[in-house]
């Protein structure tokens, strides 16, 4: 980060420890909303949606209007509505509304989940 770039380039950079992209322009904390995410849970495989690498991006608004960029592990998955729904509780009370931008490229594979996301799916009997 350089002493030439404005607050708003600052806040787009990506955080070093996720692959998320994070853009913020109101005044919620996109930390606070990817930790809220992390309560959306993937209904087939009981692992949330942050650890098992389901957002690609979650931008802010000045009105504190929050698009997620977020896939599935499946184009076909028949959840996306309960998975969308568990995102608006999630959010609720910390953006004015949430969207989710639906996006299937680059297509999810077993290399986007989380190390953690890993040892709860290891837990759970699964060999990744």
């Amino acid at each position: 980060m350089s002493d030439s770039e404005t607050p708003a380039e600052q806040a787009a950079e990506p955080q070093a420890d996720t692959p998320v992209a994070f853009t913020t322009a109101g005044t919620v904390s996109v930390e606070d909303l990817h930790e809220a995410l992390m309560d959306v849970v993937d209904p087939e495989l009981g692992i949330d949606v942050v650890n098992l690498g389901l957002i690609y991006g979650i931008h802010i608004d000045e009105d504190d209007v929050a698009t997620v960029d977020m896939t599935l592990t499946s184009a076909a998955c028949p959840l996306t509505d309960v998975i969308e729904d568990q995102a608006k509780t999630a959010t609720d009370g910390l953006v004015k509304d949430l969207r989710i931008n639906w996006v299937w490229m680059p297509p999810w594979g077993p290399d986007k989940i989380t190390d953690e996301g890993r040892d709860q799916l290891r837990a759970l009997g699964f060999n990744v």
